[in-house]
């Protein structure tokens, strides 16, 4: 029997009525790095699956003030899958951070050279599962659980004055770490072209520790923590073949603020 490529009308349904909810979901979290298709990428039989990406996340941190972070992120994956319906998976990254005015003074008395935390590239990781049960030959549903760890600080200098006197500080943003767990919603199409998309909940904290008290810089005050308190998103993309065990799955994420990127993958 021929595998079922197209979708039908209650299938089609199904995905409208999960975009409209994702779309009218208010947060605030975009995790790092995409979550990929509810299918693990292995082949039929299981193995071994590799993979290149590039992502652009963005997401609000905050403790009494709030901040927009940005990174780049490079990464490579290792992964295998157990018959198409268990996957386990790993990945090592490069990232840049930016947290944007989080060197804007509070009062006038305090002047800085530069309003934004910028931190070159550093190295971190990530883990997760995710399994899938197929409810009919072309539709599905799967359910993962990500974390990722920043090995590496992210540190910054910033220069000005204080009441005409000069001052240099350096802020660190340590320990980070997130962790998500979500639901996804996936179709195949003609050429088995593979549409997926589903909610997510999502939380991540990093550690702010300057080296020095600086009156008017708000994150200069003492250690603190930066956090996300968990809170629903959304996701969606699409998995295309390529040729002899290639895919490329293209992503987005949106909460608060939207991230997206794109990978190139190799099932053994």
């Amino acid at each position: 029997m021929k595998r079922k490529l197209g979708m039908d009308t209650k299938t089609l349904k199904i995905m409208l009525i999960v975009m409209v909810v994702m779309l009218t979901m208010q947060g605030t979290a975009a995790a790092s790095g995409p979550f990929g298709p509810p299918q693990p990428l292995a082949r039929p039989a299981g193995g071994l699956h590799t993979g290149i990406g590039y992502w652009l996340q963005e997401d609000k941190l905050k403790n009494n003030e709030e901040y927009i972070s940005r990174q780049q992120q490079v990464y490579s994956e290792l992964g295998y899958g157990f018959q198409r319906n268990w996957d386990l998976y790993a990945r090592v990254w490069l990232a840049s951070q930016k947290l944007f005015d989080s060197f804007n003074p509070t009062t006038a008395a305090t002047t800085t050279w530069k309003s934004d935390f910028s931190a070159p590239w550093k190295f971190f990781s990530a883990l997760g599962i995710k399994g899938f049960y197929p409810l009919r030959p072309a539709f599905g549903i799967g359910a993962f659980v990500q974390g990722t760890y920043y090995f590496s600080d992210f540190t910054d200098n910033v220069t000005g004055t204080r009441n005409g006197a000069p001052f240099t500080v350096e802020l660190g943003l340590k320990s980070m770490w997130d962790v998500s767990a979500g639901v996804g919603f996936q179709a195949t199409v003609p050429w088995g072209i593979n549409l997926y998309i589903g909610p997510y909940v999502y939380y991540t904290e990093t550690k702010v520790s300057p080296s020095a008290s600086i009156a008017g810089l708000a994150l200069t005050s003492g250690e603190t923590i930066l956090r996300n308190n968990a809170v629903f998103g959304g996701f969606g993309g699409i998995d295309v073949p390529l040729s002899r065990g290639f895919r490329l799955q293209v992503e987005g994420k949106y909460a608060d603020r939207l991230s997206g990127g794109a990978a190139v993958t190799y099932s053994y």
